[in-house]
């Protein structure tokens, strides 16, 4: 059984509760179980958070799920260039799978609520990568 940590943005939570929804289903459908769940204010919070369960032994993987939706300006690129490099180099440092969750940038709350399955295919991602490195 893959243990499971998964960290949850609260920025955008009538999507990203649903994320976190699909992320605990697909994690029950992989047979996986999720050890800890931390709430972070945003995604761009969520490296620390991530780096944290990473560096536990009883976790075997880290799924990461959150939405960025566009604003008036360039910001939501810079939180999700800056995000998805930091949780890269965390999965690197402490050699376990950290999985991407978080939807855009430049997308509206539409389109976020469509992609809401992006929670699940981080926990599929999490779960696939600790059995090919098994």
């Amino acid at each position: 059984m893959v243990s499971l940590g998964l960290v949850v943005a609260r920025f955008n939570s009538s999507v990203t509760d649903q994320m976190e929804a699909a992320a605990r289903d697909a994690a029950s459908e992989r047979d996986a179980d999720v050890v800890e769940t931390i709430h972070v204010p945003g995604a761009y919070d969520s490296p620390l958070a991530a780096d944290r369960l990473a560096r536990r032994d009883d976790i075997d993987a880290v799924a990461v799920v959150g939405a960025i939706v566009t604003g008036d300006t360039e910001h939501d690129r810079v939180i999700a260039d800056s995000t998805a490099k930091s949780l890269t180099e965390i999965s690197l440092d402490r050699d376990k799978p950290v999985a991407f969750g978080v939807s855009g940038p430049g997308m509206s709350g539409a389109e976020a609520r469509e992609r809401i399955n992006k929670g699940a295919e981080a926990v599929y991602a999490a779960t696939e990568l600790v059995e090919a490195l098994a």
